[in-house]
């Protein structure tokens, strides 16, 4: 990384940061505003950022972010649906500020984004949605319409990309990668299939390979960790396991790992795990989130697309 003062001072190794916001708490806490951090580079537990502007959960499973700043878009406050879109600052700590709209009010949808862009597609207003949404993350400001999707879905999907593509997996019970070439304006085009049908799987990626893990398989939950080759097309291909089988996590990323946290196997989970990247295996423990939760928007300024 080029920034070693975002690691934090129990840690050995300097490195991309990974933040977690929102999500769905154990009762009596239903929604919380909870923004927690950790230097991807190094193991160990959550530390607080700051509050989002409102308590939100069922979020995508990622949010989009910059090289220095995160934004945090849509999602539910408890009951409907969201159009506030809130930024932090990535290499500080502190509650995020009002971005501004999205193009109507939206939950369960998925979000990825390059060092320019951030873009998010899918979910719901209540009906299910194939619009893809764009913003200028350097900028403030309402969302524009980019183009749709190759099909109406919500569920969460999956965000994570490349500088120059990002791809769109999952979402009700479908196993559809859709690809979007960021830079233009347009619609989605297919790009392969998921080994599986799922919804809830959460994305993460380098600049090369791009990970999907865990999902709602309904009636099961999965522990299959995957992953496609985003240059190409094609099918996903078997990666590894999660630890426990796992959907509605946030994940977020460096050049070398891909890191999920919380979810909810049997309830709400704290659990941090990750792999690496460039090799194929099960996830390993990394620590812990600073509350048990699920459906969190996540981000790093590592990942793929920087």
């Amino acid at each position: 990384s080029d920034t070693p003062n975002l690691a934090s001072a129990g840690d050995s190794t300097p490195g991309a940061r990974g933040i977690n916001g929102g999500g769905q708490a154990p009762s009596p806490i239903s929604t919380t505003n909870i923004i927690d951090y950790i230097n991807i580079a190094s193991t160990g537990d959550a530390t607080d950022f700051g509050d989002l502007s409102e308590t939100r959960n069922n979020w995508g499973g990622n949010g989009a972010s910059s090289s220095t700043r995160g934004l945090f878009i849509g999602g539910n406050p408890g009951s409907g649906f969201s159009n506030t879109i809130d930024f932090v600052t990535i290499s500080s700590t502190g509650n995020a500020q009002d971005f501004g709209d999205t193009v109507t009010a939206v939950r369960r949808h998925g979000a990825a984004s390059n060092a320019t862009r951030g873009l998010y597609f899918g979910g719901q207003t209540p009906t299910n949605q194939d619009l893809i949404g764009y913003m200028t993350i350097a900028s403030t400001g309402n969302a524009g319409d980019f183009g749709n999707l190759t099909s109406t879905r919500h569920g969460h999907l999956a965000g994570c990309g490349s500088p120059t593509r990002i791809l769109a997996a999952g979402g009700d019970t479908v196993n559809n990668i859709d690809m979007i070439t960021i830079s233009t304006l347009g619609d989605a085009q297919d790009f392969g299939d998921l080994l599986e049908a799922a919804w809830g799987v959460v994305g993460s990626s380098n600049s090369t390979r791009g990970i999907f893990a865990g999902g709602n398989t309904t009636p099961t939950f999965s522990n299959t960790i995957q992953y496609v080759t985003i240059a190409t097309t094609g099918n996903a291909i078997n990666f590894g396991d999660l630890l426990v089988a796992n959907y509605i996590q946030g994940g977020c990323s460096s050049p070398t790992r891909s890191v999920v946290s919380g979810g909810n196997p049997s309830g709400q989970t704290n659990a941090i795990e990750y792999v690496n990247i460039l090799t194929q295996g099960d996830s390993v423990d990394f620590g812990d989130l600073t509350q048990a939760r699920y459906a969190t928007s996540s981000f790093s300024n590592g990942h793929g697309g920087l």
